[in-house]
C-alpha cells in the first residue's frame, strides 16, 4: 500500500481494503505537529498505521521539517524509532 501526501487536506493517507487511512498534522514555523492518526476499524492491528506513520515522517524528514508528535500512536511510534527524536 502506497502512502501519499495531500496538502491541501494537511494530511497522508493510504488507501486500503476497508478504506482511508490518515495521519493528520498541522504545519508550526519549521515543524510538522502530528495530530491524529486513524485506520479504519476492520484493518486495525495490521500494521497499516505504523507503515503510514513511517512513511509520513520519513517524508517530513525529507521535506525539511522536523517532526513534532501530538497524538498518542505517534507519540508511541517514536519512542519505538528514537530516529524520529525532534
Amino acid at each position: 500500500m502506497s502512502v501519499t501526501h495531500n496538502a491541501a487536506l494537511s494530511r497522508y493517507e493510504m488507501k486500503t481494503d476497508h478504506g482511508l487511512a490518515l495521519a493528520v498534522y498541522r504545519q508550526q514555523g519549521d515543524s510538522l505537529v502530528f495530530t491524529h492518526t486513524e485506520v479504519p476499524p476492520a484493518d486495525e492491528g495490521k500494521g497499516h498505521a505504523s507503515a503510514l506513520v513511517k512513511e509520513a515522517l520519513d517524508d517530513t524528514r525529507r521535506r525539511g521539517f522536523r517532526i513534532m508528535p501530538a497524538c498518542s500512536f505517534v507519540v508511541a511510534y517514536v519512542r519505538r524509532h528514537p530516529e524520529y527524536r525532534d
